[in-house]
């Protein structure tokens, strides 16, 4: 892996700038959330998405043919440093989500941060139509949480919360408000937070202009068909402006992080 931007300073190790493997507290460093340990303030919000060259965020409804080794370190990174995942229902049924795990390489780090070993899974969900029985809330580490609206269906409430889960109510109608979705979070103590998608959630997201942070993989394939972009829904009245913040390379992939200016 290498890094292409930021451009390196004359006080920068060769080491710093060539192709070589980067460590898990290197990545670690290089995608930290703002702000140090008992850093508190608003929650932020990023989100870690992959594209093929022709614009598909998946392919044949799964995003893992996009992806590689190297993506995969960056997504445990992401993982690793955020208090709670943020995912569409049905990403969770496609991509068939599990709890998040404690890894060991991340326990210093998350302590000194006030964080448990491991994040929460969020789950946004209009119908709540979830498998209640699945590993995601009969064996997580820490509660999963669904997110939805006021006008969600009673009893699949009731089951989510007798399997364990932490409904929470971000919306006046059938889905939620981002915006109160994310202050909801942060009550709780959540203010790293990270979404894995899918395009739809995203796209609310970006629409409510609550999505502080884009982590955007682009791989070198192409796949034609009708996949759906990294984000979709209705278009914004005005495109919003991001500035690169980051872009690493590793055998033709990019990793690009861009901040909303």
């Amino acid at each position: 892996m290498r890094r292409l931007f930021p451009p390196g300073t004359a006080t920068d190790a060769p080491e710093a700038l060539a192709d070589r493997a980067w460590g898990i507290d290197e990545l670690a460093d290089a995608y930290a959330y703002p702000g140090g340990p008992g850093a508190s303030g608003r929650a932020w919000l990023r989100a870690n998405m992959v594209s093929s060259l022709d614009g598909a965020a998946h392919h044949d409804g799964h995003s893992q043919p996009l992806s590689s080794d190297a993506d995969m370190r960056i997504f445990g990174v992401l993982r690793g440093l955020a208090d709670v995942v943020v995912v569409g229902a049905e990403t969770v049924r496609q991509e068939g989500y599990r709890p998040a795990r404690a890894r060991k390489a991340f326990a210093e780090r998350r302590a000194g941060f006030g964080q448990p070993p491991a994040p929460v899974i969020a789950v946004v969900t209009a119908s709540l139509d979830l498998d209640f029985s699945s590993p995601l809330f009969a064996e997580p580490l820490l509660p999963t949480i669904v997110l939805t609206g006021a006008a969600h269906h009673a009893d699949r409430a009731d089951r989510a919360r007798a399997a364990g889960a932490d409904v929470i109510v971000a919306g006046d109608g059938e889905g939620i408000d981002p915006e109160r979705a994310v202050q909801a979070l942060a009550d709780r103590g959540h203010t790293r937070l990270l979404t894995e998608g899918g395009p739809r959630l995203l796209g609310q997201f970006a629409c409510s202009g609550v999505l502080d942070e884009l982590c955007l993989t682009i791989a070198p394939v192409v796949t034609v068909g009708a996949a759906p972009r990294i984000m979709d829904g209705h278009a914004m009245p005005d495109p919003e402006r991001f500035t690169l913040a980051s872009a690493l390379e590793e055998a033709g992939f990019l990793f690009t992080r861009y901040r909303r200016i």
